[in-house]
C-alpha cells in the first residue's frame, strides 16, 4: 500500500506539471500520437490494429495460425509476426510454489493436442500501409518469438520445439544460420549496439549470447526457470530478464554475462514481458496472472508500485515518447491502455481472441 501511494503521489505531481489531465480529456488529437498499435491474437489467428488518436480498432488483418511474437521494421513499413502450426495447449497447472506441474510427454504436441501443421510455421510479413499479409518467411520449426537486427535486415528467431535459434535474411527470405541452444528457446532480444542477440530458454533458464557477425555463442548463463523476454538499458550495459515460474526479475551485467541481482515481484506475479522506458529511468514488467504491470526504478531497482490492467497481461510495449504502455490481455481478449503520467489504465480496447503480443508502428501518412 505504501508503494502504491508513493507511485500515485509521484504520478499526480507529474500529471499537473505536464498538463496531462488536459491532454487526457481530448484523446482525439491525433497529431500528438502519430502511430498505431498492432496486436497479435493467438487463438483467432489475426492482427488487431488500434489507432493511437482515439484508441479505436481501425483494422483486423488475417495472419495465419497462432500469431505470437510481433515486431515492426525500423522504417515502420512492415510488421513481422511469428506464426506456428503447433497446436495451442492450456496453461500448465502450478504447484504451491508457482512452478508448472509438468505432465508426462508434455513436450510432445501429438500427445496433447493432435499433430502439428508445420506448413503453417513461419514469420508473416504485413504491409502496414495496405494492412494485409503479403508473404511468409520460412523461419524453422515452431517460431514463437524473434528480434530484429539493429539495421533491420535480419531476424533472430527462437524455435521452441527443436532447441535452436534461426538467423533469417529478410531480403532473400532464407535461413542463413541455425544455432543450437537450450531446451524450449522462448525469447529473443538484440543488444542496443547490435553486436549480440540473446535467446532465453524457458525449461532450464539458460540464456545464450550470440555474436551477430560470426553467429557464434559467446556467452551462456542461467536464471531461474521460464525466462520469457529481455530488455536493456539504453547504453546496453545492464539488462532485465523476468523468470515466470518464480515471480522474479533478474538484473544482468551484459559485459560479464552474470546475474547481479534478483528482484522479487509482487505476490502472484508470473512475469512475461519486460520493457525499459525510452529515457532509461523505469522498468515495466507484465505480471501475467496477477493482472498487473510492475513499475521499477531502472537504477536503484526499487519496486515503485503496480498498475492494474486486464486479465493475464502478456506482451507489453511502450509508445516512442514513453507516454503510454499497452498490454495484451489474453483471457479478457483486450488491450489495456495505460497513461504513464498517471500510472493508471485509462481504457481497454477489444482485440481478437487471446491477444499475445503488441508492437507500435509509426504512421507514415
Amino acid at each position: 500500500m505504501l508503494l502504491h501511494r508513493r507511485l500515485s503521489s509521484l504520478s499526480a505531481s507529474a500529471c499537473v506539471a505536464s498538463g496531462a489531465l488536459a491532454v487526457l480529456a481530448h484523446p482525439q488529437i491525433t497529431d500528438a500520437w502519430p502511430y498505431e498499435i498492432f496486436v497479435s491474437n493467438e487463438k483467432s489467428g489475426d492482427i488487431t490494429v488500434i489507432s493511437s488518436g482515439d484508441f479505436k480498432v481501425v483494422a483486423t488483418i488475417p495472419a495465419g495460425k497462432r500469431p505470437r511474437g510481433i515486431h515492426a521494421s525500423p522504417d515502420g513499413r512492415s510488421v513481422y509476426v511469428a506464426l506456428s502450426g503447433t497446436p495451442i495447449e492450456a496453461p500448465p497447472q502450478l504447484d504451491a510454489k508457482g512452478n508448472p506441474i509438468l505432465r508426462k510427454h508434455e513436450d510432445n504436441d501429438d500427445d496433447e493436442s493432435g499433430p502439428a501443421d508445420k506448413s503453417a510455421d513461419g514469420i508473416g510479413i504485413i504491409d502496414v500501409a495496405a494492412r494485409k499479409l503479403t508473404g511468409k518467411i520460412n523461419a524453422g520449426s515452431d517460431p514463437e518469438e524473434f528480434a530484429l537486427s539493429k539495421d533491420g535486415t535480419r531476424l533472430y528467431v527462437s524455435n521452441e520445439d527443436v532447441r535452436t535459434a534461426s538467423v533469417i535474411n529478410i531480403q532473400t527470405r532464407k535461413v542463413e544460420r541455425i544455432i543450437p541452444v537450450g531446451q524450449e528457446p522462448e525469447g529473443a532480444a538484440t543488444s542496443p549496439d547490435g553486436a549480440r542477440f540473446y535467446i532465453t530458454c524457458e525449461a532450464g533458464g539458460d540464456i545464450f549470447a550470440i555474436d551477430t557477425t560470426s553467429y557464434k555463442v559467446v556467452g551462456h548463463f542461467k536464471v531461474p526457470v521460464r525466462p520469457r523476454s529481455m530488455a536493456f538499458l539504453p547504453q546496453g550495459t545492464l539488462a532485465f530478464i523476468p523468470s515466470e515460474s518464480t515471480g522474479q526479475l533478474n538484473v544482468i551485467d551484459t559485459d560479464d554475462l552474470k546475474v547481479l541481482k534478483v528482484i522479487e515481484l509482487p505476490e502472484g506475479s508470473r512475469p512475461m514481458s519486460v520493457k525499459v522506458s525510452p529515457d532509461g529511468k523505469r522498468v515495466y514488467v507484465s505480471d501475467g496472472r496477477a493482472g498487473t504491470v510492475s513499475v521499477l526504478d531502472a537504477h536503484t531497482h526499487a519496486l515503485l508500485g503496480t498498475i492494474k490492467v486486464g486479465q493475464r497481461p502478456w506482451g507489453i510495449v511502450l509508445s516512442a515518447d514513453g507516454r503510454y504502455l499497452f498490454s495484451a490481455n489474453g483471457p479478457s481478449n483486450d488491450v489495456s491502455v495505460v497513461d504513464l503520467t498517471l500510472n493508471k489504465e485509462i481504457t481497454r480496447v477489444r482485440a481478437g481472441e487471446r491477444p499475445w503480443g503488441v508492437t507500435v508502428v509509426a504512421r507514415t501518412d
